[in-house]
């Protein structure tokens, strides 16, 4: 059995998708899933899905969501431990817990300069994703765990672009880095990035109207100032810092060594 939560939420036997009665299922699947013990109870599953306001027969309908659910997935997956209810996975697979053990080998391998191993796992890791996630239970499971698991997708796509960009892939994340900063504004690392990119695509003069755009934007709408990395990459492309120049050699890469990128500095 597979569970699927980055995207819409999904049950998949040996590649069969099974049907989720609306809604109202999906939540209470979802819901159980995202907790660490598997357990919720009444209670918290009752605001889950009507926020503050429930139904007179809201007990009895989370009986039924739950056993129509136990024969979507199985009696033995979904018990009743009062007050609540407690989910077992056992050997089926979630691909959030899939994402976050590869996100977290990623890390680990881009802070130890295994830049290449770093982005495999971390591509890989983002490649679980098929659409926004919990688009389709209620609003209040959506706003109470969706900004969590967002913020770690977008934490590994910046990690990611990291290595891309330690192995000279400045050109290739190019575009990319565009969009995104177009998309998350207020993410200074992409500002950052997109700003190496194209000073090492011989773009200095655009790198540099980023920078004063990024200025600009931060101090009109948060009043505020660049952050410290944004001030370090202008600083480094005001005084064509060599630090800042794309990767030549494995062992320019490495992380030991005395020239490390500036944007490494901060994985």
């Amino acid at each position: 059995m597979e569970y699927h939560l980055l995207g819409p939420v999904e049950v998949r036997d040996q590649g069969t998708t099974i049907p989720l009665d609306g809604e109202k299922q999906r939540t209470v699947l979802a819901a159980l899933l995202l907790t660490e013990s598997g357990f919720l109870s009444d209670n918290e599953l009752t605001v889950l899905l009507w926020g503050s306001r429930p139904p007179g027969t809201h007990s009895a309908q989370i009986y039924n969501y739950v056993s129509r659910l136990r024969k979507t997935v199985g009696s033995t997956s979904i018990v009743r431990r009062s007050p609540g209810y407690q989910m077992q996975i056992s050997t089926a697979s979630l691909d959030l817990l899939e994402f976050e053990e590869l996100a977290a080998r990623g890390q680990g391998a881009l802070a130890a300069g295994r830049y290449e191993e770093a982005r495999r796992l971390l591509g890989a890791a983002l490649a679980l994703w098929r659409g926004p996630t919990l688009a389709d239970v209620s609003e209040y499971l959506s706003n109470a765990e969706q900004p969590r698991i967002e913020e770690a997708r977008i934490s590994a796509l910046e990690s990611r672009i990291e290595a891309d960009l330690a192995v000279g892939r400045h050109a290739q994340v190019l575009p990319e880095l565009t969009r995104l900063v177009g998309q998350y504004p207020l993410r200074e690392r992409f500002r950052a990035q997109l700003m190496t990119s194209l000073y090492r695509c011989d773009r200095q003069a655009e790198a540099l109207a980023l920078y004063e755009r990024s200025r600009q934007m931060l101090a009109e709408e948060l009043g505020v100032g660049p952050g410290a990395l944004l001030r370090e990459v202008h600083h480094a492309i005001l005084t064509a810092d060599c630090d800042l120049d794309a990767p030549r050699n494995r062992e320019h890469l490495c992380c030991q060594a005395a020239g490390q990128p500036l944007y490494l500095r901060r994985p």
